[in-house]
């Protein structure tokens, strides 16, 4: 029960970042909400750590840590990036499909899922599939893509992978993995600031503590789900772990008004269904 606990407040705490993490992508330049809002999270795990006086638990875990910060962070960015283009009441539902990742890496490693989890894969590859496909707008366009459907995907397989390393990372001690993996993606985002020659600029004070926000739930959330995955299954926590976009859509409802299309509604509800099913499996 307490790793179900943790991983659906990890949950609500992404959701809840990433809803405001989209609004201020569509008025910030991307690189500059990722950097702030990691960045953040960065004092906050790195004050953490200092107060506890603790040194690292050997070295196994730094490789895992890195990867899952790496993996995070461009997931992030892509997340972030369609959250900005699209309707966030389609691209948020189909990165829930993250959770396949982890389920997969544990089928190839001798796990077996069960029939209703292979249900559950399918009906959610569906849902995305349905979700992301959205009427022409002009007479005999026919029906393309959504907008940010795309990135949403490559946000998902990144989200996935985080998922994993974070899970490996942890074992030993929370505080440290999540403390590498924050080093990790600041570390990147900052890396492609300075080779694309980016400049941070005219960020109002309501703006930075935004991001400040972002991040600090956005970090709360890691660390919840870092303690989840040692107190439960990853294929489970994971899972539970990736219904953020329920918070997420629901504040688009709430605050833009979003409305999307029949099929896609259907399409997100299989995506939910699907997430749901290789919870129960």
């Amino acid at each position: 029960m307490l790793a179900i606990a943790l991983a659906l407040g990890s949950s609500l705490a992404w959701g809840i970042s990433d809803f405001l993490g989209g609004l201020k992508s569509r008025q910030l330049a991307l690189l500059t909400v990722v950097l702030g809002s990691q960045a953040a999270g960065l004092v906050l795990v790195t004050v953490i750590v200092v107060a506890r006086g603790e040194g690292p638990p050997g070295r196994d875990f730094v490789l895992p840590a890195v990867l899952s910060g790496v993996a995070g962070a461009c997931a992030l960015a892509a997340f972030y990036r369609a959250l900005a283009v699209g309707a966030m009441s389609v691209v948020a539902p189909i990165t829930a499909t993250a959770a396949l990742v982890p389920v997969t890496v544990g089928v190839a490693t001798g796990d077996r899922p069960s029939a209703l989890q292979a249900v559950g894969v399918v009906v959610a590859i569906a849902g995305v599939v349905l979700a992301s496909r959205e009427a022409g707008e002009a007479a005999g366009s026919g029906k393309g893509p959504a907008a940010g459907v795309g990135l949403a995907l490559v946000a998902a397989l990144g989200f996935g992978l985080f998922f994993v390393g974070i899970d490996a990372a942890s074992d030993d001690d929370l505080m440290w993995a999540i403390f590498v993996n924050r080093v990790a993606s600041v570390t990147l985002v900052s890396l492609v600031v300075i080779a694309l020659r980016k400049r941070v600029r005219g960020v109002a004070a309501a703006d930075v503590r935004a991001l400040v926000v972002i991040g600090l739930l956005d970090i709360t959330a890691n660390m919840l789900f870092a303690a989840a995955s040692n107190e439960g299954l990853v294929s489970i926590v994971a899972v539970l772990g990736s219904l953020y976009p329920v918070t997420t859509v629901f504040l688009a409802r709430l605050v833009l008004g979003e409305r999307i299309n029949r099929p896609q509604q259907v399409g997100v509800a299989g995506a939910f269904a699907g997430v749901v099913l290789i919870t129960l499996g």
